[in-house]
């Protein structure tokens, strides 16, 4: 499966900004996808995960409430939502795939996309 992930930009505090990853080639039945992030030197940061179904949405303790992953199935393309944007947002956003179930862990995540960054300022 190959992933790519577009929508990030330059926006101000408290800003909206949309991000969309498309799958392209073969997927699993059940599978799922995520969102993380890196900022150099770092390791990679969970964001969201959403179940295959869209049954199951995980999210870290810094993003919850502000930003809300979604899928649309039928494009196998997902999209995180992401509003009130804080200069700590600022970082290079991944997604990704995984077969099976949901889960906040990078390391079972197969494939990724290239990363998009975004950059929030005051």
């Amino acid at each position: 499966v190959q992933l790519q992930a577009s929508g990030g930009g330059s926006v101000q505090v408290g800003d909206s900004l949309r991000l969309t990853c498309e799958t392209i080639g073969r997927r699993g039945y059940m599978y799922s996808m995520g969102w993380f992030r890196q900022s150099p030197g770092k390791e990679r940061e969970f964001v969201a995960a959403n179940s295959w179904d869209g049954g199951t949405s995980l999210y870290a303790d810094s993003v919850k409430g502000r930003f809300t992953i979604s899928r649309d199935a039928a494009k196998y393309t997902i999209f995180l939502e992401m509003n009130s944007l804080k200069p700590e947002d600022t970082v290079v956003y991944y997604c990704a795939y995984k077969g099976l179930y949901c889960n906040q862990y990078a390391v079972t995540f197969e494939s990724w996309g290239q990363g998009t960054l975004v950059t929030v300022s005051s």
